[in-house]
């Protein structure tokens, strides 16, 4: 018996990550040499008590009293085992005690200590909260470790003390040494029980998890295997009574159908094989779905099936004429391929990349294409697309394995030549499952397409009837291999009458029907569809005036809906009201312009625009400056034009500046770049330098040379349907562009003055007439 009031000293042996509980035999292995000592020291006393401590941080090698806790446990050593470099004991805990202080630190912690036991507590509380762990402790015991139910005889025995049946429990399952301690340091029975059923709970809902998600996967795999044999009797079965399996009415069925084809050698060897392997595959088997769709894929594609194409070149451009307004150049190619198929129907189909801006129609125009060819159309996106798989197919040999997106197309076709659309091939991704558009090389060259072989179908299938058609924003982006093998046909958007004529004849009728008006309850005014065009859409095609006409007929249509007024004409001054302010500024022609600023054009995907260059001189201190979000190339423009103008300072008779000049394109939150606005900054500083002011109702547009010549560029259509709009009737343009005035319509050069310049004096004769004179 202990004497719990009174104080005695004790030997430490300090614990890193372990806590040991009275009740609880523990075997402990240490080769410090102050545990050693410790341990030397209490197998000299007669009871062979010692006090075990807990380590408050693990990481310390050398604890002091301040890194040990002040609750450890008295434990007899009950055997002891030495070797050269470590001991190993096995210590018995005995009962809790409480550190009051130290009395010696070398070469051992010496301890002044006092038991610590609970306090007598009684009462239906206790009682019921010890059946209640003693519950919870058997059902852990059942379900996680029913083995150990043998160890614990005191679970069957109503005297049994809760504490000798906990401690060892915690000590078993318990892994966190901080848990352990704040149970050893509970104040009371209560307490402890408490913690315990907290731990236990959150076990034994684990166990219970773990315990129904094994049944459910034993149930699985049960009834799959009792499925399988079932399976297997009821094909012997009927073998034996001499019916037909499952197995053998699928493959009879696919026999049927195979007489019905004509096919290469290749493919009717590839066919009788699957077929084969078909025969000797089990039906409840995931090869024989795999095998099973192969073999329909075969025969749902059109080996030889294809729609007669309709050659009637009238009808074609009448359909063509019907659908788009406009795309003179592309609706000339589409008559110009079907002349060709007509007088040679052997000719392998086209490959045509439409490019242009969003809106302009590249996509409804190939459905067009194929009304008037009556042939299918099929469609789908290339945007985004990374992996290889998704146009070749995969593997059969994978999980889930697909024929590729073309075979896909044809299949749905039904026929061998489609007209098939691929959008956003500017879009393509690239990353380590493969190039997609290595694979479309393949795919859209006449000269290897007709041995196309798809991984998944893994045959041969002829693609050199299909006529293809691509769309992309831009050829930048598109790898110059591929774009090789295509056709380029740009769009590059429409002009303000074009854009009136579609909207009256396509986009107005189609709102009017979404919004449930009749044609003849809502119409829009000439003045009020320009404004439209012009200050509240900014696009090269008619997307966003579509959704504007869209929102103008809801409009009315609340109108008619509430009110049931009268047919409604929609009027310039009612766009404010019924839309907001005006969303785009137009630059309009500036009667007069100050020395130092000249017009240009430039091309923008939107359909073109006008732009001031201004130029002002700086102070001898500062440099020469560019501002206005201008790329790399029109920099370098504005620099050769300021050397030119420099270096003709004699010969133009005008004053030879030694200061910098700063040049300013406004609207400098848009970037601008390109080479063509060169002449305008050239005609800019010549006026600055000249001091006399450049003709305001002439545009300008070209790249420049050091030497004074004046280059073609690109982007005339748009750059003069900018100055259309603002109200330029003069521009100068490069001699070399005039053949590109040949393609416009005449209502794109009607009531305008060209001048075909050469070389930038050509230009300054005519912007600046007095210049040179």
């Amino acid at each position: 018996m202990f004497d719990y009031n009174s104080e005695f000293t004790l030997p430490v042996l300090t614990l890193k990550d372990v806590v040991i509980f009275p009740h609880v035999t523990l075997p402990v292995t240490t080769e410090r040499p102050t545990a050693i000592a410790a341990i030397n020291e209490t197998l000299q006393l007669p009871e062979k008590n010692l006090l075990v401590l807990a380590q408050k941080n693990p990481s310390v090698t050398v604890p002091q009293p301040e890194d040990l806790f002040s609750i450890g446990t008295m434990a007899t050593i009950r055997l002891i085992a030495r070797s050269e470099k470590f001991i190993q004991i096995l210590l018995q805990g005995v009962e809790r005690c409480t550190v009051l202080g130290y009395q010696s630190a070398t070469p051992f912690l010496l301890a002044r200590v006092k038991l610590f036991p609970y306090p007598v507590e009684k009462g239906p509380e206790i009682e019921a909260l010890q059946l209640e762990t003693l519950e919870l402790v058997n059902k852990y015991l059942t379900l996680g470790h029913p083995e150990l139910s043998i160890s614990f005889p005191e679970l069957h025995s109503p005297d049994t003390d809760i504490l000798q049946l906990i401690y060892p429990l915690a000590q078993f399952f318990i892994q966190e040494y901080t848990k352990a301690q704040f149970i050893l340091a509970a104040p009371t029975r209560m307490e402890v029980m408490k913690i315990i059923q907290s731990i236990l709970s959150h076990e034994v809902k684990v166990l219970e998890l773990r315990k129904k998600i094994s049944q459910q996967t034993h149930e699985k795999l049960s009834r799959e295997q009792k499925e399988y044999v079932l399976r297997a009797q009821l094909q012997e079965i009927h073998e034996q009574l001499g019916d037909k399996t499952s197995v053998e009415s699928d493959v009879q069925s696919l026999r049927e159908r195979i007489h019905k084809f004509h096919w290469s050698e290749e493919i009717e060897k590839e066919v009788e094989r699957e077929l084969s392997r078909l025969e000797r595959t089990p039906s409840h088997s995931p090869d024989y779905q795999i095998t099973l769709g192969h073999l329909e894929l075969i025969m749902e594609l059109p080996w030889t099936a294809s729609s007669s194409d309709n050659l009637n070149l009238s009808n074609a451009r009448q359909v063509l004429d019907d659908d788009h307004y406009g795309l003179k150049e592309i609706k000339e190619r589409i008559i110009e391929h079907l002349a060709v198929m007509k007088l040679n129907p052997d000719a392998k189909g086209p490959i045509l990349c439409f490019v242009g801006p969003p809106g302009v129609g590249k996509t409804s125009l190939g459905q067009s294409i194929a009304k008037a060819l009556e042939r299918n159309f099929e469609h789908f996106s290339l945007g985004g697309l990374h992996d290889e798989a998704e146009l070749r197919g995969h593997r059969r040999t994978y999980i889930g394995a697909m024929p590729g997106r073309i075979i896909q197309s044809l299949r749905r076709s039904g026929t061998k030549n489609p007209l098939l659309m691929l959008d956003e091939i500017d879009k393509l991704g690239r990353d380590y499952r493969g190039d997609p558009a290595a694979a479309l090389m393949e795919i859209l060259d006449p000269e290897q397409n007709n041995t196309f072989r798809d991984n998944y179908l893994d045959l041969p299938f002829d693609l050199s009837q299909v006529f293809f058609i691509t769309t992309a924003n831009t050829t930048d982006t598109i790898p110059k291999p591929l774009l090789d093998r295509m056709e380029i046909i740009n769009l590059s958007g429409y002009y303000e009458e074009e854009k009136i004529e579609i909207a009256k004849r396509y986009l107005l009728p189609r709102q009017k029907n979404q919004a449930g008006l009749g044609q003849e309850n809502f119409a829009i005014h000439d003045e009020a569809l320009m404004a439209l065009i012009r200050r509240y859409t900014r696009e090269a095609g008619v997307r966003e005036l579509e959704r504007m006409l869209g929102r103008l007929a809801r409009k009315v249509a609340v109108k008619f809906a509430e009110l049931n007024t009268s047919p409604a004409m929609i009027q310039y001054d009612d766009l404010s009201e019924m839309l907001g302010p005006e969303r785009f500024f137009v630059e309009q022609l500036r009667k007069t312009l100050p020395i130092g600023v000249a017009t240009g054009l430039a091309w923008t995907e939107a359909g073109g625009d006008v732009l001031y260059v201004e130029t002002i001189v700086l102070p001898k201190k500062e440099k020469f400056t560019l501002t206005g979000h201008l790329g790399e190339v029109m920099k370098e423009s504005a620099h050769a034009a300021n050397s030119y103008v420099l270096s003709q300072c004699d010969a133009l008779g005008i004053k030879k500046y030694h200061t910098p000049v700063h040049i300013h394109v406004p609207s400098g939150a848009i970037p601008k770049d390109g080479p063509s606005a060169g002449v305008t900054i050239a005609a800019a500083l010549a006026s600055l330098y000249a001091n006399l002011p450049v003709r305001s109702d002439t545009a300008m547009t070209g790249e420049i040379t050091l030497s004074g010549l004046v280059l073609p560029v690109g982007g005339i259509k748009e750059k003069l349907l900018a100055a259309q709009r603002a109200g330029i009737r003069r521009v100068v343009i490069p001699k070399d562009n005039k053949k590109d005035l040949k393609n416009l319509p005449d209502y794109a050069t009607q009531k305008m003055e060209f001048i075909f310049v050469e070389t930038i004096r050509d230009v300054l004769a005519d912007v600046i007439p007095t210049l040179l004179k």
